[in-house]
């Protein structure tokens, strides 16, 4: 059995912090600032996001209503769900993804499909 008290690890702001990896899944942590934010952005799994410290507010890239709270808060996202994630005060979180890696995540990839994958960014840069 691994344990962590997710409030009192010492997760860094701008630094994810791995927990756990496994064949099925990833637990990390986050510290996000007051006022700082991640801005729009996706993973390839499924991701669930756990707000164990201060207050937060999620909002789907796609439109529609985000949500906020605090501790306790837990918010699942689907994979490929672009979202964005605000910190109203200094906040932890913790995400899990499963499956991890997902399809499509670039540590599941064979070095064929990754240089796909740059050529297809490149092409796509303005």
């Amino acid at each position: 059995m691994k344990s962590w008290d997710i409030r009192t690890l010492d997760a860094l702001p701008h630094a994810p912090k791995i927990l756990s990896t496994t064949d099925d899944a990833r637990a990390i942590v986050l510290s996000l600032p007051a006022g700082e934010r991640l801005q729009e952005h996706e993973v390839h799994e499924r991701a669930w996001v756990v707000v164990a410290d201060g207050e937060v507010e999620i909002t789907p890239a796609a439109g529609g209503e985000g949500v906020s709270g605090g501790p306790g808060l837990l918010v699942e996202l689907a994979p490929r769900e672009r979202h964005e994630v605000a910190a109203r005060t200094d906040a932890r979180l913790l995400l899990l993804l499963t499956p991890w890696p997902g399809e499509g995540h670039p540590g599941a990839l064979t070095m064929e499909q990754k240089e796909n994958a740059r050529r297809d960014a490149a092409e796509r840069a303005p």
